[in-house]
């Protein structure tokens, strides 16, 4: 099976008798690179796989309402964002009501030690824990660019926000890291 044009998938799935054959395409298209997208941001294989299948439910049912403002691409990172981000907020607000308060995000990078789904060396391991010591949106923008290598204005259409405020995030966040690796 050839891969489709993003223009062709969209089309194919306004016929109703091509309908799931073009969806089927698109989540073979994108999945991996949106799993690791919200595997990046929730550490956890589990949520992130719940990011994803919350992603493309959204995609689903919305698809036939996308208009082409954005990129296809640009569309889907946006929405699997906010389902890692509401996720993440979901399961700290858990911690904060029990006697964890304020634990979740120092609990994601010792997540990693355990997570047999991890293979990284002591250096991956170190940079994650240095991204996930970040705040949220500098996170988000820094695993955005340095691992999606996503241009700024693409960023800006999923972030919803200009591109001097996430240049800005991400120099402040490449600092951090800077600091947090050579501190150890």
């Amino acid at each position: 099976m050839t891969v489709k044009s993003d223009r062709e998938i969209i089309q194919a799935f306004e016929i109703p008798e091509s309908k799931e054959l073009a969806f089927s395409q698109l989540v073979r298209k994108y999945q991996e690179r949106l799993y690791w997208h919200c595997r990046r941001l929730l550490i956890n294989h589990e949520d992130a796989d719940d990011a994803l299948q919350n992603t493309f439910m959204k995609v689903w049912s919305n698809l036939e309402k996308f208009r082409a403002d954005s990129s296809l691409y640009t569309w889907l990172f946006r929405i699997a964002t906010n389902e890692s981000l509401t996720i993440l907020r979901s399961n700290k607000k858990h911690l904060k009501d029990s006697s964890n308060k304020g634990e979740y995000d120092s609990n994601l990078a010792d997540m990693l030690e355990s997570d047999p789904y991890f293979d990284g060396d002591e250096a991956q391991k170190k940079l994650q824990k240095a991204i996930q010591s970040l705040p949220e949106k500098q996170r988000l923008v820094f695993n955005m660019k340095y691992y999606e290598e996503m241009k700024y204005k693409d960023m800006a259409e999923v972030l919803n926000t200009s591109e001097g405020a996430l240049k800005a995030s991400y120099h402040h966040a490449v600092k951090k890291i800077e600091s947090f690796v050579k501190a150890d």
